[in-house]
């Protein structure tokens, strides 16, 4: 795509690198940040006992400033967007000196960054608008900066209504995160910006019918209910959930927010052990992506919404929901988290940490340059960093708390730093990981923050009138 002069001068400092490499992709890494801060938003006061509040607020702030440098954010409307920064196509055998090819520190690049612009990417720019509506909730403290945040998150929804289109047809994104439409970025980022706004064009907008149906909402299938940096559709329809649980607000939305809501509770259904609608490994992993690599950030999503649903049905008072003509507890929810998060920290058959740093038996081979190369004050140049990239020894580095992508469906493991389908920890998978452990951390007494997403949302029932004066004959 080609790049405008003012694109090629603006200052894209900052931001995210995606995984092992140096690349920023804005559509895993707002996804990453918008659950972040759908975490914080919901269990503010577990990161606040957990001593991590002010961090993970920095985190999101790091993210999101970056976000509002990648269009002109100060504009009611654009034509054009960031999507990218750097490259990484190694294939026919290039030897083109970018991101995949070199093997070298980050602060040490000296080859071309280029800049990927887009013009119709209604699927990056819907969850662009969700990761900084989602953002200015929790920045709601600092009015002038949530202010824009949503002022950046309403133009970027503008443009992805406007000019439509997928982000990464046609160009090197495709191959490493292809997205496979956008109407479920319509409908999560319509969602956020009704909780962001208040205003009830954005929960017209992610409770029509039509626009529920495109994202797939009734359709089943082998990936209904795997929630990801592609499919944000079943973390839209818990999240509208939690609208009806909460406030209720009737027509004309209450048919399709009942849809949602019993949709999630049979999403809830698939993800425990008594139906076969994932496998499990021996070890007792759920195959969300039915056997392919890198299931981890599948599991640690599902983990946090199966967790935050449970919360929600306490909240409400709801004992638990129905799958089919058995009742279960909001209890057997947080078990199948808690069951799947423990694999990832250890409890499975080779006894393997998943969690870089965490416990005496994780990845030392991590497919990650910056923790592969020993920081000796020697610059090694693009082929030159390859001698660490195919050493046999541990990484001089350890990456704490970086989540690998995982086992295979048959519990194994191959700790090698090339093969990063195994070893390779990425943002979005992390973000995912975060959001679970909180949710699982502390009393479970503690529970939700019922209110907070509600802030800017108006009365749903108008005030009744003052009662007459008091007759006097």
């Amino acid at each position: 795509m080609s790049l405008s002069l003012c694109f090629k001068q603006r200052d894209l400092k900052g931001g995210f690198y995606d995984a092992g490499d140096a690349i920023k992709f804005n559509f895993p890494a707002s996804f990453a940040m918008t659950m972040l801060s759908w975490s914080v938003i919901e269990y503010s006061a577990k990161y606040e006992a957990a001593g991590e509040l002010n961090h993970v607020r920095e985190i999101i702030k790091w993210g999101s400033d970056f976000f509002l440098k990648t269009f002109n954010s100060s504009a009611d409307s654009i034509d054009r967007l960031v999507s990218q920064v750097g490259d990484g196509d190694t294939s026919h055998g290039s030897a083109t000196h970018n991101d995949h090819y070199c093997w070298m520190r980050p602060e040490d690049i000296d080859y071309p960054r280029p800049v990927t612009v887009c013009s119709s990417c209604s699927d990056l720019a819907a969850e662009m608008a969700a990761s900084l509506a989602a953002a200015s909730i929790v920045f709601k403290d600092n009015r002038a900066y949530s202010q824009k945040l949503v002022h950046g998150a309403k133009t970027l929804y503008a443009f992805a209504r406007n000019q439509r289109g997928r982000y990464s047809a046609g160009v090197e994104a495709e191959t490493f995160y292809n997205s496979t439409m956008y109407w479920d970025e319509f409908v999560w980022g319509g969602a956020w910006l009704y909780f962001a706004t208040g205003n009830n064009t954005y929960l017209s907008l992610a409770t029509h019918p039509k626009m529920a149906k495109h994202a797939g909402a009734f359709v089943g299938g082998p990936d209904y209910g795997v929630f990801s940096w592609d499919n944000k559709l079943t973390g839209a329809q818990v999240l509208l959930s939690r609208l009806r649980l909460f406030l209720s607000p009737g027509y004309p939305y209450e048919e399709m927010l009942a849809s949602y809501h019993n949709q999630t509770g049979i999403i809830m259904c698939s993800y425990l052990p008594y139906f076969n609608s994932f496998n499990r490994t021996k070890g007792g992993l759920i195959q969300l992506n039915h056997g392919r690599p890198q299931p981890l950030q599948y599991v640690v999503n599902a983990a946090f919404l199966a967790t935050l649903y449970s919360d929600y049905l306490d909240a409400s008072d709801t004992p638990g929901w129905r799958c089919g003509p058995n009742f279960y507890t909001s209890n057997v929810l947080r078990e199948f988290a808690q069951t799947q998060i423990n694999y990832i920290l250890g409890k499975n058959p080779r006894k393997m940490s998943y969690l870089v740093g965490f416990g005496n038996h994780y990845p030392k081979h991590v497919h990650h340059r910056g923790a592969s190369i020993p920081k000796n004050k020697i610059k090694y140049n693009c082929k030159g960093g390859w001698k660490w990239r195919d050493s046999k020894k541990p990484n001089p580095n350890t990456v704490v708390g970086a989540m690998v992508a995982g086992p295979d469906r048959h519990d194994g493991f191959q700790d090698i730093r090339s093969n990063y389908n195994y070893t390779e920890p990425t943002i979005a998978g992390n973000a995912g990981l975060v959001a679970a452990l909180v949710a699982l951390s502390g009393d479970k007494d503690v529970g939700i923050d019922k209110n907070t997403i509600f802030s800017a949302v108006p009365p749903m029932f108008p005030n009744p009138p003052p009662p007459p004066a008091p007759w006097k004959p």
